[in-house]
């Protein structure tokens, strides 16, 4: 199951790549590095910047939470040699459409 969830979530950061021009992958081996960092930086660093900036989430109503996405997706572009995100706007974009694709992905695994 778990080799499943990599590998749809490898297939997802192509296909989100491929849609949007202001993001580069190299190839599915760096998408599969970038799943899994993603992911790990999901579980640890999003909890703690969620829980620090929690005033600022409630003002917004939870929004603020696309701006703490496309920051890790922007920190993780600067970890991961091959994937490569343009700016800001391509973060916050791609997180958008990274989240649509996966999805619906996961609905045609089931």
């Amino acid at each position: 199951m778990l080799l499943i969830n990599l590998i749809v979530n490898a297939l997802a950061v192509i296909i989100s790549a491929y849609i949007l021009p202001g993001v580069k992958v190299d190839g599915f081996l760096t998408a599969v590095i970038v799943a899994v960092v993603l992911g790990v930086v999901n579980m640890f660093i999003k909890p703690i910047l969620l829980l620090l900036t929690l005033p600022l989430n409630i003002l917004t109503l939870g929004l603020f939470t696309f701006v703490i996405n496309a920051f890790l997706v922007l920190l993780v572009s600067n970890i991961v040699p091959g994937f490569k995100v343009e700016g800001f706007l391509y973060a916050l974009i791609f997180s958008l459409v990274l989240s649509v694709v996966s999805s619906f992905l996961y609905s045609l695994a089931k």
